[in-house]
């Protein structure tokens, strides 16, 4: 059978209900039964049911179970209603960690537009980079029944057994900003390790021979350990030493509701060590811009120029009006990410085939803080 697997499981009780196996009045399996005997989660089986009693095909009663309804609707009638409304109403469950200028509101803005121009409706919960919260997104979007998910994952080392589940269950879904190694499920994203390289690129093209970089915690976050990648291999290309010395991945003041007065200062005073115990850095790569623009104080309060003495180069930068100063960056296409997003969960609702690995451009912009 071709399909989800929840609409699978419908088919499937359809059938019995058509051909009298399961007559009028009879009990329909459970959903813990369902799941067993298809091997999926229970949030499935539920599924097919919630949408079997939408239909008035079987009647719920609360502590008893599901029965076959006495009087259905003729099949041809209510799939062709179905069919309008599906095109008409899909719905999609964004989960996101958080979002600012700099990154994460062209995203949003590319996923409801193509949401829009493909007649659906967009549904958005922020986890604030927690997985508990992530989760219980999951959770809560399944209950109200969305057709399909686009998720920005929470940074850390191990990814949601929630994951695992949905990609099983073979549940419309797209990761976006990232891939999930060993998951065999739809991503969109920049391809981190060329931008990396370019932007570094940059830096050693202009005569810099001592190139710090600054980022979080990798934790087999694949954003920042391709950024890492990028960064080591355009050293060793254009023969410069690498100095592990020269890499600071310990900050965590641009993880969502981090950027606050206390956790900037501790990144601070470390942003601080780490240019003081490496005075030959004459310019740095930052994985995020929060983080560049800690590095930026830090060094104007030791008395340096920038970009005269020192150059800065990061990941996205505002180019708001509002905000004067621009770092020489990489700006991601975020917009068109959102919008490959909602037509990779397209595809999967027609049942086509979509590519595990999908990327977006990316450019180099020239700002502020390099010569």
């Amino acid at each position: 059978m071709d399909g989800p697997l929840y609409e699978q499981i419908y088919n499937y009780l359809y059938e019995k209900i058509k051909s009298g196996e399961l007559p009028t009045g009879s009990r329909v399996p459970s959903e813990k039964e369902l799941a067993t005997q298809f091997g999926v989660s229970r949030i499935t089986s539920k599924k097919a049911l919630e949408i079997l009693a939408s239909d008035h095909l079987i009647e719920r009663v609360q502590g008893k179970g599901s029965f076959v309804a006495e009087h259905m609707p003729d099949r041809k009638e209510k799939e062709s209603e179905n069919k309008s409304s599906q095109q008409q109403w899909k719905v999609i469950g964004l989960i996101l960690p958080d979002f600012a200028d700099s990154y994460g509101l062209r995203l949003i803005q590319g996923v409801e537009e193509r949401s829009s121009e493909l007649g659906g409706r967009m549904m958005m919960k922020l986890t604030y980079d927690k997985r508990e919260e992530e989760e219980a997104a999951i959770r809560s979007f399944h209950q109200i029944g969305v057709d399909g998910l686009i998720i920005f994952p929470v940074h850390g080392e191990h990814y949601s057994p929630e994951f695992l589940r949905l990609v099983l269950d073979k549940y419309p879904l797209v990761f976006v900003d990232r891939y999930l190694k060993g998951l065999a499920a739809c991503s969109v994203y920049t391809d981190n390790r060329s931008a990396s390289y370019d932007i570094t690129k940059y830096l050693i093209d202009r005569g810099h021979t001592k190139i710090g970089f600054i980022s979080l915690p990798a934790e087999n976050t694949s954003t920042i350990e391709d950024r890492i990648l990028g960064y080591t291999e355009a050293l060793i290309m254009h023969g410069q030493q690498l100095n592990p010395q020269h890499l600071m991945t310990n900050l965590f003041s641009s993880v969502p509701r981090s950027f606050e007065e206390r956790n900037v200062q501790v990144d601070f005073e470390n942003v601080k060590t780490f240019v003081e115990l490496n005075p030959d850095l004459t310019a740095f790569v930052v994985a995020e811009y929060n983080l560049a623009l800690i590095l930026r104080e830090v060094l104007l309060s030791l008395g340096k120029k920038i970009p005269e003495e020192c150059s800065i180069v990061c990941f996205d930068s505002p180019r708001s009006p509002f905000h004067k100063y621009l770092f020489t960056h990489v700006r991601q296409d975020e917009f068109e990410m959102g919008r490959q997003a909602v037509e990779l969960l397209q595809k999967q609702w027609d049942s086509q085939e979509v590519p595990f690995h999908n990327t977006v451009p990316y450019s180099i912009i020239k700002g502020d803080s390099t010569l």
